[in-house]
């Protein structure tokens, strides 16, 4: 069973930065696409960044320019640097890992860690 483990977030006041870590049971490159999500209560869950298994990324263009994801292969983590933080970035941001099986797609999730941006 795929397990992913977040870590990093926090408050932090507009303008500042954060570092979000998701560690995978696994090899990562047993997934198609790692990605980040956020959700904020009485809205859907929002992709932010992913990352396909040949190193492409994809970004939301709300974050674009401010957000970057990357991965250690060797540590099997994929982390989402945060700069230039707006209170409307506050949300609970979710790991994804996305893969197939069967030919179906099967998404695991993180626990979740709470980004608030607020002065």
């Amino acid at each position: 069973q795929v397990q992913l483990v977040e870590s990093g977030g926090g408050l932090v006041q507009p303008g500042g930065s954060l570092r979000l870590s998701c560690a995978a049971s696994g090899s990562i490159f047993t997934f198609t696409t790692m990605g980040w999500y956020r959700q904020v209560p009485g809205k859907q869950r929002e992709t932010v960044a992913s990352i396909t298994r040949d190193g492409t990324m994809n970004y939301a263009d709300s974050v674009k320019g401010r957000f970057t994801i990357s991965r250690d292969v060797v540590k099997n983590t994929v982390d989402l640097q945060m700069n230039s933080l707006k209170p409307e970035d506050t949300a609970v941001y979710y790991c994804n890992a996305e893969r197939l099986r069967f030919g179906i797609r099967v998404d695991s999730w993180g626990q979740g860690t709470q980004v608030t941006v607020s002065s």
